[in-house]
């Protein structure tokens, strides 16, 4: 164990003193209104140049973001417009070597009419961005619920891949026998790949946390 994802500007110094740190930063926007909307651009472009100068001084190395919801917009719409906001933060979070990751969530539960809830979508707005600096965060629990064949996707499309999470599906539980994806393979997989970047765990334990995390790590660790 590392660290702790997700965690606010006012978080990222406490996980230091457990000798931890913040593996991924919380978003600067909101999940509903995203990059996908051109009259969002300006303030999460300006917020966007804040928050990673303040990641990159409190060693915070990734951010997500994200796409927003469809509202009626088409595809191309949607990742035209993404990309042409993310473009303008590229500049500054190379300079300061934030990778921001646009994490891929299902509109089948979770999300209603998220726009970015399938990995091709994303992916067609990382090659747009073409930075170094821009990458996906694929939410197994998310993709299993929208797409599935997870195995297969995440080998299409590994070089767009800069970080992972996990859940149970159904329910978001934890990622034991009980429910239908097989993390052992999933994680054999990713490690068989060569992958370095973090697998984070990001579901809602049914019983006590502590034992469920240790179960989760013990899963995952092959």
């Amino acid at each position: 164990l590392i660290g702790i994802d997700l965690l606010g500007d006012t978080e990222w110094e406490a996980p230091k003193q457990y000798g931890l740190r913040c593996t991924m930063g919380n978003s600067f926007g909101a999940i509903p209104k995203g990059f996908n909307r051109v009259d969002q651009h300006d303030k999460l472009v300006a917020d966007g140049m804040a928050m990673i100068a303040k990641a990159a001084s409190a060693g915070v190395q990734k951010m997500v973001v994200f796409s927003g919801n469809r509202g009626g917009m088409s595809d191309g719409e949607g990742i035209a417009n993404c990309v042409t906001g993310l473009e303008r933060l590229m500049p500054t979070a190379v300079q300061h070597g934030v990778v921001l990751c646009m994490e891929m969530l299902n509109s089948k539960i979770d999300h209603k009419d998220y726009h970015a809830d399938h990995t091709a979508w994303a992916v067609e707005v990382a090659k747009g961005v073409n930075s170094p600096c821009f990458r996906l965060l694929y939410d197994i629990y998310h993709m299993q619920v929208m797409e599935g064949d997870v195995i297969a996707t995440i080998k299409a499309n590994l070089p767009w891949i800069a970080h992972f999470h996990t859940a149970g599906v159904p329910g978001r539980n934890e990622i034991d026998g009980g429910q239908e994806l097989n993390y052992r393979g999933i994680a054999e997989f990713i490690a068989g790949t060569g992958y370095q970047g973090v697998v984070a765990h990001e579901f809602l334990p049914k019983r006590e946390g502590m034992k469920s995390l240790k179960e989760a790590v013990e899963v995952c660790t092959v």
